[in-house]
């Protein structure tokens, strides 16, 4: 939005358009490792709204306490950011945990996404292997 001729970001918060959209749980091929594979499985958080939210101090975070906290970080209205599970540079369409092993469990899990407050804005859970990946 803009104020002034200049652009705002509105704070997320729980309620909030921002919310898990997919989680590539299961990497292709055999989990062998190697930073290629571990980041082949990522989360997938989208921004719904007409305007650009921040994230920074959110989190993601799997039922056994893997966590990614976002920098200064803002999602433009209507992206998406993939949260890989390994090693890269950030941008504005990617950021990494920075792991050398996987993140999700490809037999059942949760990933909680919580706002700077700590609150859960969104979940999305998995029971089984399945195809490897889930909309959420």
């Amino acid at each position: 939005m803009l104020a002034g001729g200049l652009a705002v970001t509105a704070p997320a918060d729980a309620g909030s358009p921002v919310v898990i959209s997919a989680v590539r749980y299961d990497s292709p091929g055999a989990d062998r490792g190697g930073n290629k594979s571990v980041n082949a499985e990522y989360v997938k958080i989208t921004n719904r709204s007409r305007s650009a939210r921040s994230l920074t101090g959110w989190t993601l975070r799997d039922r056994t306490g893997h966590t990614f906290r976002f920098p200064a970080f803002t999602l433009r209205a209507g992206r998406s950011v993939l949260v890989h599970s390994g090693k890269g540079r950030a941008t504005a369409k990617d950021r990494y945990f920075g792991l050398t092993w996987y993140v999700w469990n490809n037999t059942g899990d949760t990933a909680v996404l919580k706002n700077r407050a700590g609150k859960t804005v969104d979940t999305c859970r998995w029971s089984r292997l399945g195809a490897g990946h889930r909309s959420c």
